[in-house]
């Protein structure tokens, strides 16, 4: 752990070429007498390291020595800088790993080796929630870079009343996803299927995780995770959309429609649009979750929307309608 952290603190001085006691210990969490005490295993091991006297003084390395990187140009290394995601990183326990990854990319970088993370950042969670860490996203993470099997436990269903027996299973963990604010496990059984389908686990949802450390199984390496999830994320979205709506949607409402529903829903109404009338309107199929989740989308329409189909949603926007004309009518004498 020692070693560690003093390349740490050797790659923060090469990276901002002069800090006090007091910023290496805040930004290592060591006290400044461990500082102290690395800065002189740094030197007694070759480094030129020194401190600087009085005001403005600190730590600094001897002008002109510099602790390189092999094989990356400055824009790779900036690439890298830019690909940490430290939040994420710190819930799966990779954080100091990540540290130390990104000192030694900021040193290949020179004098100003944050520029990138100063000007970009990624903010995973969804707006308007609270997303806490799984608690046992870090074993869970564990298993997937070792590449060890997983044993789990889940409910079999979270809502079942009364609750059903929860589901025990040895899993290969293939990868791990963060889609807004929530982590989910892509996996296979390790069972005795020949070849049982990958599937997605939600971790939050695991009541039991344990990385079997004496067994590796062997990946498929052909097993692509970014393409697996997204063709798995666009047939769960079309999964959903199980009811169909007509709708006469007012040019303004055609082109509002890709911001306030699910592009899955957007470009199968878009596919089977009809030609615009006299009024530049045009009637779609608009597929929803339900009827009740189409009623809350169409109400943020307005006028530029018209439902045709179901009579029944019809009816229920009209007398939204009639309730709003109520409100903003003239003043009650």
């Amino acid at each position: 752990m020692r070693t560690a952290r003093a390349i740490s603190l050797l790659l923060l001085l090469q990276a901002r070429r002069s800090m006090t006691g007091a910023e290496l210990a805040a930004e290592l969490e060591v006290s400044e007498r461990t500082v102290q005490r690395d800065v002189l295993a740094l030197a007694e091991a070759g480094v030129p390291v020194y401190a600087d006297r009085g005001r403005a003084g600190g730590y600094r390395l001897l002008d002109g020595y510099r602790t390189r990187l092999t094989g990356l140009d400055r824009t790779e290394a900036e690439v890298l800088l830019l690909s940490g995601l430290p939040g994420p990183l710190g819930d799966m326990g990779l954080a100091d790993p990540a540290l130390a990854a990104r000192l030694k990319v900021a040193g290949e970088l020179g004098e100003a080796p944050a520029a990138g993370a100063r000007r970009f950042h990624l903010d995973a969670p969804g707006w308007f929630r609270d997303a806490p860490a799984p608690p046992l996203l870090a074993d869970v993470a564990r298993a997937v870079w070792g590449g060890r099997l997983l044993r789990v436990r889940y409910p079999r269903r979270p809502d079942a009343d009364p609750p059903a027996a929860p589901v025990e299973r040895v899993l290969r963990p293939y990868g791990l996803v963060l889609k807004a604010g929530a982590w989910y496990l892509v996996a296979r059984p390790d069972d005795d299927a020949p070849a049982p389908a990958h599937r997605v686990y939600r971790v939050d949802r695991l009541t039991a995780a344990e990385p079997l450390a004496d067994r590796p199984f062997e990946r498929d390496e052909t097993f692509d995770l970014p393409a697996f999830w997204d063709a798995k994320a666009a047939e769960f979205a079309r999964s959903l959309l199980r009811e169909r709506v007509t709708v006469r949607l007012s040019p303004h409402g055609l082109a509002r429609l890709p911001h306030l529903l699910e592009p899955a829903a957007v470009q199968e109404a878009l596919a089977g649009a009809g030609e615009p009338d006299a009024h530049g309107r045009v009637t779609v199929r608009l597929p929803v979750e339900s009827l009740d989740v189409g009623y809350e989308e169409l109400l943020r329409l307005g006028p530029e929307a018209e439902v045709l189909e179901p009579p029944a949603l019809r009816r229920r926007l009209a007398e939204a309608a009639a309730r709003a004309a109520a409100l903003y009518g003239p003043p009650q004498r």
